[in-house]
């Protein structure tokens, strides 16, 4: 008697893999070899990644009959993208040449988190014919999540001379060169971004942290004090500059402003683990030890995988006496940085 067949839904999605490695050239092979051994990224790791996706143009432009056409598109609506590579697979397995059914499998497979999919698919169908600036944007934000920021700046690069006037490409290669800790080159990127789109807020708020990481305090408060400022007139603001901003005004002891800013993160996200830990440090240092606890808690279970709140749960426990909660808390705060890649 055969065993338990695998769900037919994963089958599917090793096949679509396996189709459009069959395509790609033996180079190309190996790209996907070396991303295949990269773990996906954990949200909490990249912030506000844009969900780049399909173009409204995209399935006008691939060649397919109305009938599966109209699928498609009411799967691509409807977010059934399991669905909606299916309907792919079997459009690709008739016509693999066509780099608009591969960029549209790729806008596809980055709406359903499968970055190295999306940028395998990107790949080959910039082998057939030059990305479209949509496209090749995916393939970088695809990249980017894979952590391969190495990839994804010759990408950036290409679209910031192609189109430059658009803000979001030096705002992102500002945000490689932060990670990288070119800050001089991160902050000369995003004053571009400023200069090109002044309501950025997201340049803003980078900025701010390039002038924090080279010390430059005041500039960094400024910087973050206009993203919060841009922020409040958002239809869906963001956590971040107000987090960012208080946590700064925690390491510089002002903890009176720093609270203000950590409680306004958490009304924009009241379950931003960030948010929490943060206002549960500023509470342990003013010795406010029951509700820093019940922060870092809370920090801790919205991400299982945040270390930091078990660190500073320790020192907690340890001035209150407590040493065996200190040696448990530290145990998993160790434990928890070796898991993480």
């Amino acid at each position: 008697m055969a065993g338990p067949q695998p769900p037919r839904t994963c089958i599917l999605a090793e096949a679509v893999r396996s189709l459009l490695l069959c395509f790609v050239s033996p180079a190309w092979c190996l790209v996907a070899a070396l991303l295949a051994a990269v773990p996906y990224v954990r949200g909490q790791e990249l912030r506000d990644i844009p969900a780049t996706g399909v173009s409204p143009g995209a399935l006008e432009e691939a060649p397919l009959d109305p009938a599966r056409r109209l699928s498609l598109q009411a799967a691509i609506k409807s977010r059934n993208y399991a669905r909606a590579e299916t309907l792919l697979l079997e459009e690709i397995s008739r016509n693999p040449k066509s780099p608009q059914l591969l960029t549209l499998a790729g806008g596809i497979f980055f709406l359903d988190g499968k970055y190295l999919s999306s940028a395998i698919s990107m790949k080959k169908a910039e082998a057939l014919a030059p990305l479209d600036d949509r496209s090749r944007f995916t393939l970088a934000m695809a990249y980017v999540t894979l952590e391969h920021r190495d990839w994804a700046r010759p990408e950036l690069d290409r679209l910031a001379a192609s189109d430059p006037r658009n803000a979001l490409y030096p705002y992102w290669l500002s945000r490689l060169d932060y990670d990288a800790q070119q800050f001089s080159a991160a902050i000369a990127h995003a004053r571009q971004a400023l200069a090109l789109d002044p309501g950025f807020m997201k340049a803003y708020d980078n900025l701010g942290l390039c002038y924090e990481a080279l010390g430059k305090y005041d500039d960094a408060i400024q910087a973050y004090q206009d993203a919060v400022r841009l922020d409040h007139a958002s239809r869906a603001p963001s956590p971040w500059p107000a987090l960012n901003l208080g946590a700064l005004l925690v390491k510089l002891s002002r903890l009176e402003d720093a609270e203000k800013y950590l409680k306004e993160s958490l009304r924009d996200d009241p379950r931003f683990p960030q948010a929490h830990y943060q206002l549960g440090a500023l509470l342990a240092r003013q010795h406010q030890d029951a509700e820093a606890v019940q922060e870092l808690k809370q920090a801790a279970a919205l991400n299982p995988s945040y270390a930091e709140p078990y660190y500073l749960l320790g020192k907690i426990y340890l001035r209150q006496g407590n040493k065996n909660a200190a040696e448990a808390a530290w145990g998993t705060f160790q434990r928890l940085k070796k898991e993480q890649p």
